[in-house]
């Protein structure tokens, strides 16, 4: 019986990806002061192993590791996302009706002598009536009432493929953002765990919150013109010019003319427009870190120790993808207030406005416009979005991780 403890806890020690180590053995109540002995060596040696191998994986490998995932994620779930930012956008005042739907802009677009306009939402739609010399739609065409809602007028009124307008900008934010957050987090992480684990070990269970956090808002603030970028993409219609606009012409609309400006402090401050709403961003990304990562852990610890003692590359996408899902989804739901300040900040069109808003500004007047349910506008589809997003992300990366340290082990 005690050989076989024995046996177990050096097998279990020797695995790299196990995170939790035997350091005794117990007989009959007792301990085994030289089995204790046998077992703290091969610990030792095995975790001499494992830091060789996660040196060997160096930050470029981690973040290659990371980008293709991050790639994967973006392009999978870019239309639940365009759900979520349409639906906020249209609970924060955004219009959705079809661009020429006032006499101004039908004149504008088609000279004084116009006489008839077609304004039907689409070509095929069967409710439009004629008022006048127009053809028109009733206002709910230009409604969405959900997420499913959103999929089938954006199908229908601007095709198919609008479902993925801003992936470019997505996969422009999200390569060097998840490039920089998880191997960032393994870092800090890494560091945190080893040192309060030696100093304060009653802290050592927080090193996932504070290195998610800290991993998060370097990242963030990064990349945070691209973020801003995609969300006004998504959040506008653009349905009079053939092309939508991409990132850089985006940008340049939030930011006023420039040349014009005589002082370069003025200058400077329309430049900060394009951070603008950083901090509604860092407000609803870092709590939400802390969370994700929080749950993931204990979830994937739990999961990886109900496998064999050697898990292989099925055992770490399937562990990893299911904590991940949940502590998304869990994130996801918990931050959705703070997503729709967030959003409502990006939208803004109003300079001014802009930079004089806060998070709680905004949040007060989210409470004070819809409630409760203003405040969860979009949280269908930012929770359908972010389980699968973290889980693909985190497995793809982990298992990335493994093959790689499975190659430095075997090489």
């Amino acid at each position: 019986m005690g050989s076989e403890r024995m046996v177990g806890g050096l097998a279990h020690s020797q695995n790299p990806w196990s995170l939790e180590q035997s350091s005794r053995v117990e007989i009959d109540g007792t301990v085994s002061f030289t089995a204790g002995s046998m077992v703290a060596e091969a610990s030792k040696a095995s975790q001499c192993i494992k830091a060789k191998s996660d040196g060997q994986l160096g930050l470029s490998e981690r973040a290659f590791a990371a980008a293709g995932a991050a790639f994967l994620s973006a392009v999978i779930v870019n239309p639940l996302d365009i759900a979520k930012t349409r639906l906020q956008a249209q609970a924060a005042g955004v219009p959705y009706n079809h661009p020429f739907s006032n006499i101004t802009s039908r004149m504008a677009f088609s000279g004084p002598n116009m006489i008839f306009a077609d304004l039907r939402c689409s070509r095929s739609c069967a409710r439009a009536g004629i008022h006048g010399t127009v053809v028109m739609c009733p206002t709910d065409c230009f409604h969405y009432k959900g997420t499913f809602d959103v999929f089938h007028k954006i199908i229908r009124q601007e095709g198919f493929a609008r479902l993925w307008r801003g992936t470019n900008a997505g996969l422009a934010l999200a390569v060097p953002t998840v490039g920089i957050y998880l191997p960032c987090y393994d870092i800090f992480h890494n560091h945190l765990e080893e040192f309060t684990s030696r100093n304060i070990p009653s802290l050592t269970p927080y090193a996932p919150l504070v290195a998610g956090s800290l991993a998060r808002s370097l990242a963030c603030t990064t990349c945070y013109p691209i973020e801003l970028a995609r969300t006004r993409m998504q959040a506008f219609k653009d349905v009079h010019s053939g092309k939508p606009s991409g990132i850089w012409k985006t940008l340049i609309e939030v930011v006023p003319t420039v040349k014009s400006t005589s002082s370069l402090l003025k200058s400077l401050e329309n430049y900060r427009l394009l951070w603008m709403g950083l901090g509604a961003q860092l407000a609803r990304d870092v709590p939400f870190s802390a969370i994700c990562w929080s749950t993931l852990e204990p979830i994937r610890r739990r999961l990886l120790n109900l496998t064999s003692d050697k898990p292989n590359t099925a055992t770490v996408l399937g562990a990893n993808f299911s904590a991940g899902f949940v502590a998304g989804s869990l994130a996801a739901a918990a931050t959705c207030p703070l997503d729709v300040a967030k959003t409502r900040r990006q939208i803004e069109k109003d300079p001014g406005r802009a930079l004089r808003m806060t998070a709680r500004k905004m949040l007060m007047e989210v409470w004070r416009d819809g409630g409760l349910k203003g405040l969860f506008t979009g949280v269908g589809p930012r929770v359908a979005r972010a389980g699968p997003s973290v889980g693909i992300v985190i497995s793809f990366y982990e298992v990335v991780k493994h093959v790689l340290h499975h190659h430095y082990a075997t090489a």
